[in-house]
Order: structure tokens, then sequence, then C-alpha cells
């Protein structure tokens, strides 16, 4: 094993064994445009592209690279500079309800349908998370119809 490759299972080893279990790290796509790739090196093969506000779990971080898992299961590798830290979500249900308060019973704000981004604003620690769309209606969805969190 060459000590490049060495120094970058170490490194890969040390990474996982210092996050906390269960501890999910999501960031979103920065760039109108992030190429993923099937390894961490510009010269490897490209597998397709991504945009803006798409989220995705950080698997492994290795030196201007990121491992990461969309919203399909996929994994597959980023360059750094194209994930921001700003989170948000995609709705994985045909239509989301996105209501006033995190509450079944609460007023409709609006409806989101498979595949839109929402913007994650707060996690309320009850099974539901504060949202915003682009267009700037915010409101309560139920976790368990976004990706992301």
């Amino acid at each position: 094993m060459s000590m490049g490759v060495r120094r970058w299972v170490c490194g890969a080893v040390l990474l996982v064994a210092l996050t906390p279990a269960g501890a999910a790290d999501f960031r979103s796509v920065a760039e109108n445009a992030a190429v993923l790739y099937d390894a961490p090196s510009v010269k490897a093969k490209k597998l397709y592209v991504i945009g803006r506000d798409y989220p995705v779990e950080v698997v492994v971080v290795v030196e201007g690279w990121i491992k990461i898992r969309d919203a399909g299961g996929e994994l597959t590798w980023i360059e750094s500079k194209n994930l921001s830290q700003r989170r948000t979500v995609m709705v994985k249900v045909r239509v989301a309800d996105i209501r006033q308060t995190a509450a079944d019973n609460a007023p409709l704000v609006f409806q989101a349908e498979q595949a839109v981004l929402l913007e994650l604003v707060e996690l309320t620690g009850t099974g539901w998370a504060r949202v915003a769309h682009r267009d700037g209606q915010s409101g309560y969805i139920r976790l368990n119809q976004v990706w992301g969190v």
C-alpha cells in the first residue's frame, strides 16, 4: 500500500471514528451544476450532474472531496467546493402538506409535490421540521415526508 493511500485510509478511518453514531451530516449542492464521480479525482469517471440545493448526505471527507449518498441511496464523489452547509430537504411522497404549525390538524399553508426542494429552517425535535419554499412560503412538514434530515 502506498504512503498516499495509507494516509487516505487512516484519515477516513479517523473521520468515521470521530463521527457520532447515528448523526447524519447533510449538506446541499452550492453550484448550478455539480459533477458526480465514481472516485475522488477529476480524472475519475463522470457519472452525472446534480443541481443547486439538492440535499446530500456526507459519508466520507477526503482532502477536497466528499463521498455522498443521494436520495436514491447511490454513493458518489463530489468536489468539496461544490457543497454548501445550507440545509435543504426533498419531498419524497407524492404530495406533502406544509402546515401553519407542527400539527396534523393545523391549517394548510401549501402543498409540495414529490422531488420539490425546500430549505430546512429548523428541526423541531417533534417529528416535524420548519421549511421554506423558494417563493417565500413557509410552514411545518412531517419528517417522514422528506429526505435530507
